[in-house]
């Protein structure tokens, strides 16, 4: 079961003037923020659903600052100067937890001193590939590809994929307006697959609405999803 998330930018800030008015420290004013990439390519998510946690060293903190990473699978903190350690949690997010022989997370080391941007480099089970969404006779249509990363002891299959589309730029199982999935087996093209899903009507009455392909891999919660894409029609 997921924890609670946190927007840690807000929770920071308030921690901060907290003590300005205690032992009047100055407020938190550096950020450090980022992108989940595998080799030079964005990690796309589904929004407030993959976690992160920052520790800081010293100061008597002995718990974890949460909060997740964008639909983009961006990140943005407002910190304190000083050493962290930077945490995905185990079993978060559709790509290879990094655990140490123990099986607990392995941590990443940061100092910060000012603005900082730190990407974190993931292995993800597939990537999505050469993606094509366009609107045409009423239907949203996705073409692409997937691509398989993990092909040792630890690789998954893909359980399904789905094309969704909504009337604002929050594209998920949780935030569409309609949506069509399709089961994925031996039979199907990895290379080259194809959804569609009608445009409903809207009311308010607009002519446009953004879509997104997403990915469930067996045995993963969380999906993986392709750039959003705005369609006018």
């Amino acid at each position: 079961m997921r924890f609670t998330k946190y927007c840690l930018g807000l929770s920071l800030c308030v921690v901060g003037v907290l003590s300005c008015k205690k032992d009047n420290y100055d407020a938190p004013n550096s950020t450090l923020s980022g992108r989940l990439l595998y080799g030079g390519d964005s990690i796309g998510l589904e929004k407030d659903q993959v976690p992160f946690e920052l520790y800081q060293n010293g100061f008597g903190k002995v718990g974890a600052l949460s909060a997740t990473f964008t639909p983009e699978g961006k990140y943005s903190a407002l910190l304190f100067d000083g050493e962290y350690r930077m945490i995905i949690p185990a079993n978060q997010g559709p790509f290879l937890s990094k655990v140490n022989g123990s099986g607990v997370p392995d941590s990443l080391s940061i100092t910060l001193n000012g603005n900082q941007t730190l990407d974190i480099e993931v292995t993800p089970f597939y990537m999505i590939r050469n993606t094509q969404i366009a609107a045409s006779g009423g239907n949203a249509v996705a073409t692409f590809g997937l691509e398989k990363i993990v092909t040792d002891a630890n690789a998954k299959d893909v359980e399904s994929v789905a094309l969704y589309i909504n009337k604002g730029q929050f594209v998920s199982p949780a935030n569409n307006i309609a949506l069509t999935e399709l089961t994925v087996d031996s039979t199907t093209d990895m290379s080259n697959i194809t959804v569609s899903v009608a445009i409903p009507g809207i009311t308010p009455t607009q002519n446009y609405v953004f879509a997104r392909v997403g990915l469930k891999i067996n045995g993963v919660e969380d999906r993986m999803f392709s750039p959003l894409v705005k369609l006018t029609f």
